[in-house]
């Protein structure tokens, strides 16, 4: 038996634009602004040889009988190559945050997958190839747009052309090293639902382009904040548990908005500030998740 270890960041993103009417999977994906969280998806792959070529997946211990972007690189994999056949493969994905509620949770598991794959079939594709098969299996199952990409380099990114890595274009923002992210969870939101409702998407473009060209002529945290808060209210996703939050943190001075897509509330906090939110976030909560979370500035990368 051979195995690999690979890791991608969580990610959340505070703003985009839709760009998924091109054929080619790679040339889709959005434009926007996110942050990579140190807090991610560890995946252990497992290979054997085998009489026929079985995949098993396994999430934070249980058996999943789902997992359809995970199951969809692994096909792509064994579509493309045709050497690798006659394979068990076991996949473990150990995820350190909440799945469904924002954190691009499927992005993450997608590419830590392809990048152990990718090593323990000794295939020799660069970081970008691997990326690419995950970005589209993302785009395919329509769980997301512009994650993989932003997952791929890590930091405080803004997506200024959308596609797969190698294809679209980030810019990094410099952020102080002592700023940590902040998030209180209630629960998911169905991306695919979202990016499938005309009325959401019309409003997503309407404003996420303008959104992008203020963020970097003020490629700022502070900056981000502001304009992921404008956009979350002009979307119109924001649950009234979500509100409450929101409302409450403007009080104290502390900017928060909404994950693209959870019911959840995040911001970027220096230490003097996340006190005063935390503080926020323990009031409101009740049997909600705090999480808190370096900001990971390598991407996704091997273990």
């Amino acid at each position: 038996m051979k195995q690999a270890k690979a890791f991608a960041p969580s990610h959340i993103t505070g703003f985009f634009q839709i760009f998924d009417e091109q054929k080619d999977a790679l040339h889709i994906g959005s434009r926007g602004a996110g942050v990579s969280l140190s807090r991610g998806i560890e995946t252990v792959v497992k290979v054997q040889k085998a009489r026929e070529n079985s995949v098993h997946v396994v999430i934070n211990g249980s058996v999943s009988g789902s997992a359809q972007v995970s199951r969809q690189v692994v096909d792509t994999f064994l579509s493309r190559l045709e050497e690798l056949s006659g394979f068990q493969i076991d996949v473990e994905h150990h995820v350190e945050v909440p799945i469904g509620a924002g954190f691009g949770t499927s992005g993450a598991a997608a590419l830590s997958l392809a990048l152990a794959l990718n090593e323990v079939f000794g295939l020799g594709m660069s970081r970008t190839q691997a990326a690419q098969v995950a970005h589209t299996a993302e785009v395919e199952c329509k769980t997301g747009l512009g994650t993989v990409i932003a997952e791929t380099f890590g930091g405080l990114e803004i997506r200024v052309e959308a596609g797969a890595p190698g294809v679209g274009k980030i810019e990094r923002l410099l952020v102080p090293k002592d700023v940590a992210v902040a998030c209180l969870v209630f629960g998911p939101l169905s991306t695919r639902k979202c990016l499938t409702d005309e009325s959401i998407r019309t409003r997503i473009n309407d404003f996420g382009g303008e959104m992008v060209d203020r963020l970097v002529e003020n490629p700022t945290s502070e900056s981000f904040m502001r304009i992921s808060r404008e956009f979350a209210e002009h979307v119109g996703l924001i649950t009234d548990r979500v509100r409450e939050v929101l409302n409450a943190a403007d009080k104290t001075g502390v900017v928060c908005s909404m994950p693209m897509f959870g019911e959840s509330v995040f911001t970027l906090s220096e230490p003097e500030k996340l006190k005063r939110i935390l503080e926020v976030f323990r009031r409101q909560a009740s049997n909600e998740e705090i999480i808190i979370s370096k900001i990971d500035s390598k991407g996704a990368r091997l273990l």
